[in-house]
């Protein structure tokens, strides 16, 4: 990699790369904590619906009031200080600024900020996989088109999978599974916002101070967020997604070779190239030993017998068989590496990752036994939780995806663990984007692939 050589080139020519963040919650707070201490880049603008909100959270991640005193964009360019404002459209139009940060986690919000970048002619850096799974190929086509980036966010899960995958095919080898680790089990299907931290082990008084979303949290506890960010994968790799969904198969470090492949070869995965997760608890709660709760996986198999000998002379961890073997990456720092993704757009051209075809979707599922007229509250709420399935099926079925599950009223009762359809909801102002997502859904197939 060599991003920061061209980063210091652009910097002593006075050609700083310009950004724009849209969202200053946890992860944009993250960006924020980096971007002020990396020379070359220049955060010209933030949008959030509540600019003092903005204001504390670049005073708690270490900026100093004057470093974010400018008093418009074109002020932020001409100064090099920073323009906080509650106007996103106006930021993606904003002159001067390369690419735009959409770092809101509000699949609608961010549909129609990643289409406002575009228009804008920015490059698009969407952190919002929530966006992303539900309209990514499309937006991602409309990008390609006007010779823009579209990425993942490097530093998030399904970025640092589609770079092992791509790392994987580009060695030569058959890629078998790819995914990420969770804490999970299985009753936490039915964890609501207000019992969440109970799961996480935070104290009240570490959840007074900080920058804690607890909708948002209680989306990786009940496996929302994983579904949704491994149809992401699918959607950026090719892999698929289980016909059934995502199992979660408890696995540490050490097996994920033998969980991780086709059970023809003694594994828990109906065929090879799947996503899955690697769950970091038993089903009865016991911890899984050298689980990789926090990290990303990739197993693959050995296309000839001598790559499989390389395998065991250089200590790979595989399965018993040696034909197959994982790679993995322990950790992942989330926006604190958000600006590899910047750079790689600007300086490259290149996506850290990007949705290429319409090949998984995250749908709503039933948390409880709901009544017709009750209102879903979406992602990590109380009434709905999501799983990853095949597009074909969930288009088959009619199956909502779970960043529409937001603030709709049921027209019909649906039971719990039951599939919540388009026909179960009564939609009202989503017209835009629903118009998206069946652009992508009549279209985004016959997508040629996208180089990363």
């Amino acid at each position: 990699m060599n991003l920061h050589t061209l980063l210091a080139a652009r910097a002593e020519a006075g050609r700083p790369v310009r950004v724009g963040l849209i969202g200053a919650g946890k992860f944009g707070s993250m960006v924020l904590a980096q971007a002020r201490l990396i020379h070359g880049l220049h955060v010209v603008g933030i949008a959030d619906l509540s600019p003092a909100r903005a204001h504390a959270a670049l005073a708690r991640v270490g900026w100093t009031p004057e470093q974010y005193a400018a008093t418009s964009h074109a002020d932020a360019i001409r100064t090099g200080r920073t323009y906080v404002g509650d106007d996103a459209a106006a930021l993606c139009a904003a002159d001067g600024i390369d690419c735009i940060i959409e770092a809101t986690g509000h699949p609608l919000a961010g549909v129609r900020h990643a289409l406002a970048a575009i228009e804008g002619g920015k490059h698009l850096v969407m952190v919002n996989v929530e966006a992303d799974v539900m309209c990514g190929p499309e937006l991602a086509r409309r990008a390609r088109a006007k010779g823009l980036v579209y990425s993942m966010a490097y530093g998030d899960q399904p970025a640092l999978i589609c770079e092992l995958v791509d790392w994987a095919r580009a060695s030569g080898f058959e890629v078998t599974a790819a995914g990420k680790g969770n804490h999970f089990e299985p009753h936490f299907r039915y964890s609501t916002p207000d019992t969440v931290w109970s799961y996480f082990g935070f104290s009240e008084e570490e959840v007074a101070k900080g920058d804690f979303n607890p909708k948002m949290f209680n989306s990786f506890t009940d496996g929302t967020k994983a579904a949704i960010e491994m149809a992401a994968v699918a959607n950026g790799t090719g892999l698929d997604c289980p016909d059934d969904g995502l199992a979660f198969p408890p696995a540490g470090l050490h097996d994920l070779a033998r969980v991780f492949r086709p059970a023809a070869d003694g594994g828990r995965l109906s065929r090879s190239g799947l996503v899955e997760i690697a769950a970091s608890q038993e089903p009865d709660g016991r911890e899984v030993r050298n689980n990789i709760r926090f990290g990303v996986f990739v197993t693959f198999k050995a296309p000839t017998e001598y790559a499989r000998d390389c395998f065991r002379q250089y200590g790979m961890l595989t399965d018993p068989s040696g034909w197959y073997a994982s790679m993995w990456r322990p950790f992942h720092m989330i926006g604190l590496e958000t600006s590899v993704s910047v750079l790689s757009a600007v300086l490259r051209g290149e996506p850290t990752g990007s949705a290429r075809e319409f090949r998984g979707d995250a749908v709503a599922f039933a948390k409880k036994d709901l009544a017709a007229g009750e209102m879903l509250d979406g992602e990590g709420g109380y009434a709905v939780w999501a799983n990853a399935m095949p597009a074909s099926r969930s288009m088959a079925e009619g199956s909502l995806p779970i960043g529409l599950a937001h603030n709709v009223r049921l027209l019909r009762p649906v039971a719990r663990n039951q599939l919540v359809r388009f026909a179960d909801v009564e939609l009202s102002g989503e017209a835009d984007v629903l118009a998206v997502r069946r652009a992508m859904e009549e279209g985004s197939r016959a997508l040629p692939l996208a180089a990363e």
